[in-house]
């Protein structure tokens, strides 16, 4: 059959002689000029001459130049309703062309198909506001910065987890349905379950103990999270990915602390020798591994520095956002460090089972750590003695019923242990030096966003 009398239903291609030939890929093309190869990825643009059409082929590695002589006039057919940004596949010979920027190269066309073309009209253009980008993220995600960001997050979690097992943690999954809440009360969803009503855990906080209490000593979890706050800060989302780590026979939460700055330091570095020279292309940042031991603060400090510096927080038992830039400020100021730990809050300020200190019931052994002036961990040693958490539930008006599950955890002996939970779209926003936690997270949830 003619391919320009072919039936309109048929797909947009011409069938290449060598099917069989493997996939390349763009980065690999200098070792491959000479050779015939087969492309798949993005039309990027598209330019049409009387003679010849030029296009930028995209995947996930780079760019390359192919040229297509309309002297073909199978291909030409085939090729006539290419868009920018349509999915294509073609075979075509590598060649070197000293003239061409991308890479001093072209793959020169000899078989094409448009497996999927994109409509004429693109909905957003790389200037386009962060909602729009959201709104469209399938279209968003192709700009090199996206597919960057996402390429980091992989490497920093392999990073992560490569450290965990170098120390004998265990990956654990939780259920993300509770029968009663994992945190505080007021900031859950509840869900219709079989006649009863169920709540997204706020996070894996209760079964990371259990874990513990059943002899498991180190464990980690990656998963999401929700939180039902209605903030719209740029540092905020009702689902996120959290990173959560316990470990069993800890003196204090100076151990967790410095565990963690090991951790970080180890994927941040990681992170540098795999990413570095693309980031600092992309989005102007030198990533650096921090140096150790992190410098530490306790909150009573914490506030003093503040009245220095003419700021009082909303809250005397937490520090507010600007508190926490300010005290960032300060320490990169006078130390040169960008992280910076925060240690020993006020128990009326802080989940009831932290432990509390043996000389200052007030106080818990519990820190956070801000990197920049972003509050990116939490944790704390735990409350490990049953009739001690019971107090201490108490003392906060808790139903014990309703926590009956998660107290008798403890009620079997339980080792003394502690952990923390970790924003990994806020360590993100930070390794990659971006102004909202919506430009690294895959598709955003907030108080009105629950599309797409």
């Amino acid at each position: 059959m003619s391919w320009l009398l072919r039936p309109a239903f048929l797909p947009e291609k011409v069938m290449s002689p060598v099917s069989s030939l493997p996939r390349s890929l763009v980065a690999d093309l200098p070792f491959s000029i000479g050779k015939r190869v087969k492309l798949y990825g993005f039309a990027e643009t598209v330019r049409d001459q009387k003679r010849m059409r030029f296009i930028v082929l995209r995947d996930p590695t780079g760019k390359v130049q192919l040229t297509q002589s309309k002297g073909n006039v199978a291909v030409t057919a085939a090729l006539d309703g290419l868009t920018p940004e349509s999915a294509v596949m073609i075979t075509g010979t590598v060649v070197a062309a000293p003239a061409v920027k991308l890479g001093g190269l072209e793959v020169l066309v000899e078989t094409a198909e448009i497996c999927g073309r994109a409509d004429n009209q693109l909905p957003i253009v790389h200037e386009s506001g962060l909602d729009k980008w959201i709104d469209h993220r399938q279209v968003s995600l192709r700009y090199p910065e996206q597919q960057l960001a996402f390429s980091v997050q992989t490497t920093l979690e392999e990073a992560m987890r490569g450290f965990w097992k170098q120390h004998g943690f265990r990956e654990i999954h939780s259920p993300k349905l509770m029968g009663t809440f994992s945190e505080s009360g007021s900031e859950v969803f509840s869900v219709k379950y079989f006649g009863t009503k169920a709540f997204l855990a706020q996070s894996p906080q209760f079964y990371k103990q259990m874990a513990i209490a059943g002899g498991m000593e180190k464990v980690f979890e990656i998963g999401p999270a929700f939180r039902a706050e209605p903030s719209f800060t740029s540092r905020h989302e009702t689902e996120f990915t959290s990173i959560d780590m316990e470990m069993a026979w800890i003196e204090d939460h100076h151990e967790l602390m410095d565990f963690e700055e090991r951790w970080l330091a180890h994927a941040i570095g990681v992170v540098a020798d795999v990413h570095g020279s693309d980031i600092e292309a992309l989005f102007g940042v030198t990533i650096t591994p921090p140096t150790m031991p992190f410098p530490k603060l306790t909150f009573a400090k914490a506030l003093e520095i503040l009245a220095e510096l003419g700021h009082e927080p909303s809250r005397r038992d937490d520090l507010d956002a600007e508190s926490e830039r300010l005290l960032s400020e300060h320490m990169a100021a006078t130390t040169g460090h960008e992280f910076l730990f925060i240690t020993d809050y006020p128990a009326r300020g802080r989940a009831f089972y932290h432990m509390r200190q043996r000389d200052r019931s007030d106080l818990t052994n519990g820190f956070d750590l801000l990197w920049r002036g972003l509050e990116v961990t939490t944790g704390a040693q735990r409350e490990h003695r049953y009739d001690r958490l019971v107090a201490q539930a108490k003392e906060r008006g808790l139903d014990l019923e309703s926590l009956s599950d998660y107290l008798n955890f403890f009620r079997f002996g339980c080792p003394p242990h502690g952990g923390m939970g970790v924003g990994l779209g806020r360590i993100l926003m930070r390794l990659l030096g971006v102004a909202s936690i919506r430009e690294v997270t895959l598709l955003s949830r907030t108080p009105k966003r629950l599309r797409p």
